[in-house]
């Protein structure tokens, strides 16, 4: 059995939806389960339309939604010549349900509000794909994720309730794709949402199918899960800014991990964790080339890559800050600051401490002025935003000078395997607040 999940990337035209039959065609010799996410660019459509809507912007939201529509129709409108086909009626079906959603006079807090809009990103996805494949004569059933993926309610970041879900898995899921039947029936379904014990709809953090994905092998105890990029596997840096980059071959469990923490993109941070506790192996692979191997990460205790890897975080503000009572930085400062850090959910991309001050490296983010007015009641705080943390793997003094350049350093932290660097350009103003 295996668990394929194809990206934005990989379905961000009507050729790329064609495409995954091409992929699908392969490979339906076998169980399978397949995830889809929200096509190419459309999760950042839906969280603008989200932001526009919450606020009662709403000459900005029509205007994001007219836009939204619009990408997907074009889509529609180049898979379906016959316009009486069935998928016009549901997709303007789901339009009309966010629009009813962007219009709510009670939306809660923002959170749950962008988890009731967000996700329909993905149920548009699929219910262009599935429609797509039957035209194409792929049998399958289209489940929605919702009913077989619990969580908790922690809106936009929500917690697996893992028995509930293995559960759900086997009773909903397995059914569908046992059998002895040539080729075998499959699966397709969202990745990145599920829902809370009420029934509300919740997402598992950004870039979250690749979550979906592990959950299911973990629950169906599949023989290997493939993600499908759009690059030739999983690089040593991104394409987009080292042109030179080279494909990794191979990898362990505790090297992705240790790569998707640091803020690789090409894996999200807690797909491989189920995977590694039941040795199912991940396979990066290009959507292009289908034939290629990709990029395989298992079990190993050898270290498959000595290849520097880079990491890059834009946007990024550090944050220093000093108690007002000039006390030492000390267990009892500490316990307040990650206190709150986590009450403003604000996560920590890089830490560091001195006698007297403690510094972070954070993601900027929208209210960030609130964040800074918390720490401000018993520390003394700078900042700087707008800098680069730059992380490398398998470092040596040749890949730093490769990537700082003619940027300024302001923090530096080194381990045996790893160095990370929080960067400015020269003409940056250091010290802001």
């Amino acid at each position: 059995m295996k668990v394929f999940k194809f990206g934005g990337a990989s379905i961000k035209d009507a050729v790329s939806v064609k495409n995954v039959a091409n992929i699908l065609r392969d490979n339906l010799y076998e169980p399978l389960v397949v995830v889809i996410s929200a096509m190419d660019k459309m999760t950042n459509a839906f969280e603008l339309l989200a932001d526009n809507a919450f606020a009662n912007r709403m000459k900005e939201a029509d205007e994001q939604l007219k836009r939204i529509k619009d990408f997907h129709l074009n889509i529609l409108n180049e898979l379906f010549q016959d316009t009486s086909h069935a998928i016009f009626k549901k997709v303007d079906l789901l339009f009309e349900e966010i629009a009813g959603i962007t219009t709510l006079k009670e939306k809660g807090s923002f959170d749950s509000f962008y988890d009731l809009l967000v996700p329909y990103g993905e149920l548009l996805s699929t219910s262009i794909t599935s429609a797509c494949l039957k035209k194409s004569g792929f049998e399958h059933t289209l489940a929605d994720a919702r009913t077989f993926i619990h969580t908790d309610n922690n809106y936009r970041n929500a917690g697996v309730k893992w028995e509930d879900t293995i559960t759900s898995v086997n009773q909903k899921i397995l059914p569908l794709i046992s059998g002895n039947n040539q080729p075998y029936h499959f699966v397709l379904s969202q990745g990145f949402i599920g829902s809370d014990p009420d029934g509300h709809s919740t997402t598992l953090g950004r870039e979250g199918s690749d979550y979906t994905a592990a959950i299911l092998a973990f629950a169906l105890n599949a023989d290997e899960v493939v993600i499908w990029k759009d690059v030739p596997g999983l690089m040593n840096a991104d394409p987009k800014i080292f042109p030179e980059s080279v494909k990794i071959d191979k990898l362990s469990y505790s090297d992705a991990i240790e790569l998707a923490y640091y803020g690789a993109k090409i894996i999200h941070p807690k797909t491989i964790k189920p995977l590694q506790n039941k040795d199912i192996p991940l396979i990066v692979k290009s959507f292009e080339n289908h034939t290629d191997t990709g990029t395989y990460i298992s079990e190993s205790e050898e270290r498959y890559e000595t290849v520097p890897q880079y990491i890059f975080k834009f946007n990024q503000i550090l944050i220093s800050l000093t108690p007002r009572d000039f006390s030492f930085i000390n267990e009892e400062n500490l316990f307040d600051i990650f206190g709150i850090f986590t009450k403003h959910r604000v996560h920590i991309n890089l830490m560091q401490n001195s006698a007297i001050s403690f510094s972070v490296c954070i993601d900027d983010k929208a209210d960030f002025e609130l964040f800074i007015t918390a720490l401000q009641k018993n520390y003394m705080v700078k900042y700087n935003r707008g800098l680069e943390l730059i992380t490398i793997r398998n470092y040596n003094e040749l890949s730093i000078e490769n990537v700082v350049n003619k940027r300024v350093i302001l923090l530096e932290q080194r381990s045996r395997a790893t160095v990370q660097l929080v960067t400015a350009s020269e003409n940056d103003n250091y010290l802001q607040g």
